[in-house]
């Protein structure tokens, strides 16, 4: 007791130095535990309010010196020094970057751009931890790059007299590649090329490097696109030996490859498509059941008839993982003799097929499902613009199964939406372009009835095989689960961004939260009925995607949200996506009685196909970019109305109503105030007369430039 009495006398007077030294040493002593300002003040036996005040302080200073870190709001723990972590680097517009740490575990590390050293986006980088600044992420330093996401880079070539640059996006390589002039393999200044990094000390600012790849002139429509597919490290070539391999592959079906299929030759079927598409991997059938039911076949290219596990074209439709389509071009996965030609479900030739067969009533209730190889004879090849015409009118070749195709798909959407499902219809940009890839207009693609018709059969056929597996209709694997597959997985939104974007909608006078007993989906649909036709419509559609989770493919089965299914896959276009190829050999493998695959196989092959459809989505969006500011550089000088579309710190992007292309308003151009970026209100505010930019608000502006290098459209303000 006198012990502690002493204490309560010597602590009274304890001036601010000294708390420093005694918290120091709470924390070295303990220095897997944490601690507030409450418990150190009981430990030193604090009672004052004032000395109470000055732990804090004490706490925040030691914060910020790097001597603690705070690991929740208010809780402090000893900052390992020299602590180590691995991590990928994932870089920020402004050069900066966060350190998303390998093993999951543990916040991002914030490196600083001089503290990058030369690593890149996407770089497996050792970082060392050395303090945690107040409202900031832990900090850290690379001092290693352990493993390079890409070495090769794409750029215009800038030579001088005795060296010469390529001229990277800063985006994707914040640094130009220095290339020796005996190293240009005959690239000129202003070709488009690809080089790669030979050498990149710590000493040099720029990495050498060697040009290996000349993709043309720039602004030359095809060296333009090869560069975008370089640029997102997607290829631009089929290797001759792989197009010499699916050449040698026979068109000839075997009489005994006929008998151990069902033959639907004899029943109606057509494939309905984009008017330009070559590649055809779907095909419906109808016909009426004696007992006065409907039998609608989804008949899909048979691809792995032809493509073999471990063959070279396998290894390559693996590596692609997916068709890549820009705004002129597919850039298939497979060789077009396989595309366009075997696989492809052309008119009046037989193909062979993997299909899903519904048996419906009248009212498209599912009554049963055949799965199983097939072999089909198309009556008709449909544009969807054809079968539209079709739906509409009633006339024309097959009306009557078109017809009653439409009216079963239209039951199976009721039926799917009064399940939860979402209706996300965003519109689409597409280009008139000529034989130069010059864009000549710019229109919108519509989802019209004979699209959606098309999309819900194909989403029955992806929702039945995933069940299939899931629900163990199937014989069950090992522990009497569902055998190994893949699904095409999306999860639930994420509360709090959901709570922002519906805070966002409130300023526009809707409400994006569930009312009464409605689920989150059935709010989101509510919501996008009310906005269509508004201006704001597209801007709030984009937020709500935006606030939805990524769909991935995993053998994780987490359902699909967005789909308001619990088992969904990816079945219908092995053409253009491998994971639909898995899916038709891990189906055919169990209907035949196989033993269930090794799931950790499956689960690289997923994220790798997931990384990939990524990619080619970037760039995808990258060529649309590049014809709206084509399209858009003979306007220049033009003025546009249109809505603010995105805010960032340096200005604020607005999306044109007349033709959706989005250009950028910087606000060093808006010189009537010193706006600052609020984030949480996605608006831009001035600090004297408190005007806003908010996202969403209508504006006309005036087409100032149009930077065909940098894919990048400047807006100047127009006012009233």
């Amino acid at each position: 007791m006198s012990g502690k009495k002493k204490t309560k006398k010597r602590n009274r007077g304890l001036k601010k130095n000294q708390i420093i030294g005694l918290v120091q040493g709470i924390f070295t002593n303990n220095p897997k535990r944490t601690y507030n300002y409450k418990q150190i003040s009981d430990l030193l036996e604090l009672k004052k309010a004032t000395l109470k005040q000055t732990v804090v302080e004490v706490l925040y200073e030691l914060l910020e010196s790097g001597f603690l870190t705070e690991v929740a709001k208010g809780k402090f723990k000893l900052l390992s020094r020299g602590a180590f972590i691995v991590g990928t680097v994932d870089t920020t517009s402004s050069g900066t970057a966060y350190i998303v740490p390998q093993d999951g575990i543990g916040d991002d590390v914030f490196v600083s751009q001089q503290n990058l050293k030369n690593a890149l986006n996407g770089d497996l980088v050792k970082v060392q931890i050395f303090a945690k600044k107040r409202r900031r992420s832990v900090e850290g330093e690379v001092v290693e790059v352990l493993e390079r996401k890409r070495d090769t880079f794409v750029g215009t070539i800038e030579i001088s007299k005795n060296f010469a640059f390529l001229v990277t996006d800063k985006k994707v390589m914040f640094r130009d590649l220095f290339i020796p002039l005996n190293k240009l393999k005959g690239a000129k200044s202003g070709q488009l090329a690809v080089g790669k990094i030979t050498d990149w000390d710590d000493y040099n600012k720029n990495p050498f490097g060697e040009i290996i790849d000349i993709l043309g002139d720039a602004g030359e429509n095809n060296a333009e696109m090869h560069a975008i597919l370089a640029e997102f490290d997607l290829p631009y070539r089929y290797p001759e030996k792989v197009i010499q391999a699916a050449e040698k592959i026979s068109d000839k079906i075997d009489e005994n490859e006929i008998q151990n299929r069902r033959d639907f030759r004899p029943v109606p079927t057509f494939t309905i498509d984009p008017k330009d598409a070559k590649d055809f991997d779907d095909a419906l059938s109808l016909q009426q059941l004696p007992n006065g039911n409907w039998e609608v076949g989804v008949h899909i290219a048979d691809v792995t008839h032809y493509v073999k596990p471990n063959t070279i074209i396998d290894k390559e439709g693996y590596d692609r993982a997916t068709s890549v389509y820009l705004v002129d071009r597919v850039v298939p996965m497979l060789p077009e003799h396989l595309s366009n030609n075997l696989c492809s479900l052309r008119p009046n030739e037989e193909k062979l097929c993997f299909s899903v067969v519904f048996e419906m009533d009248h009212q498209a209730n599912l009554l049963d499902t055949w799965y199983g190889k097939t072999i089909i004879l198309s009556n008709r090849r449909f544009s969807y613009e054809e079968a539209q015409e079709i739906i509409e009118t009633g006339q024309g070749d097959h009306s009557e199964e078109i017809i009653t195709l439409d009216k079963l798909a239209k039951g199976l959407r009721q039926q799917r939406f009064a399940n939860g499902a979402i209706s996300f219809e965003r519109t689409e940009v597409r280009f008139d372009i000529d034989e130069q890839g010059k864009p000549l207009n710019v229109y919108f693609k519509e989802m019209k009835d004979a699209n959606k018709m098309i999309e819900e059969f194909m989403l029955l056929a992806n929702k039945r095989v995933a069940e299939y597996i899931g629900k163990k209709e199937i014989s069950k694997g090992k522990g009497n689960n569902p055998k190994t597959f893949v699904y095409r997985i999306h999860d639930n939104p994420d509360p709090d961004k959901f709570e922002n974007f519906a805070r966002f909608v409130r300023k526009f006078g809707y409400e994006a939260m569930p009312m009464g007993e409605e689920r989150i989906s059935s709010s989101i649909n509510r919501l996008l009925q009310q906005v269509e036709g508004k201006k704001e419509q597209n801007i709030i559609e984009t937020l709500a995607i935006r606030t939805m989770a990524k769909a991935s493919y995993s053998t994780n089965n987490k359902g699909h949200y967005g789909l308001a299914f619990k088992h969904y896959s990816h079945f219908t276009s092995p053409i253009r996506r491998y994971p639909d190829m898995i899916v038709h050999r891990l189906l055919h493998s169990y209907l035949e009685g196989g033993r269930s695959a090794n799931a950790e196989k499956l689960e690289e092959e997923c994220k790798h196909c997931s990384k990939m459809e990524v990619s080619a989505a970037e760039a995808e969006r990258a060529s649309i970019k590049l014809k709206q500011v084509e399209f858009m550089k003979e306007h220049v000088g033009s003025q546009f109305s249109g809505v603010i579309s995105g805010v960032t710190e340096w200005g604020f992007y607005v999306e044109l109503d007349e033709n959706k292309c989005e250009g950028m308003v910087s606000i060093r151009n808006l010189d009537d105030d010193y706006y600052r970026f609020d984030e949480e209100n996605y608006c831009i505010v001035g600090r004297r007369y408190n005007k806003k930019y908010q996202l969403g608000d209508p504006v006309n502006i005036l087409v100032a430039k149009a930077n065909l290098i940098k894919k990048q459209l400047d807006f100047e303000l127009v006012n009233d």
